[in-house]
């Protein structure tokens, strides 16, 4: 797993494929705010890969970052707890 991403609000962390999968791994987005957090894998995780690329080209802000992300807040259902 590498962080590839992290702002004051949002952190996104790649996981790497495993053998026979046939996407390429997945991403954990985590909502710093609300402690909050979400797990994309397999197709969607594909797309949010192509997304990114297309995001990182554009050379965007943290801001811009931060907005795209905000996308996947709805579909951030499980709570980020400390142990």
């Amino acid at each position: 797993m590498e962080m590839i991403y992290n702002s004051s609000n949002y952190a996104v962390v790649e996981f790497a494929k495993l053998d026979g999968d046939q996407h390429g791994g997945g991403f954990e987005i985590v909502d710093k705010q609300a402690r909050r957090e979400m797990y994309l894998g397999g197709a969607s995780a594909d797309h949010f890969r192509q997304n990114v690329r297309e995001l990182i080209a554009s050379e965007p802000s943290v801001e811009d970052i931060d907005e795209f992300l905000s996308q996947f807040d709805g579909f951030m259902n499980r709570a980020v707890t400390l142990q």
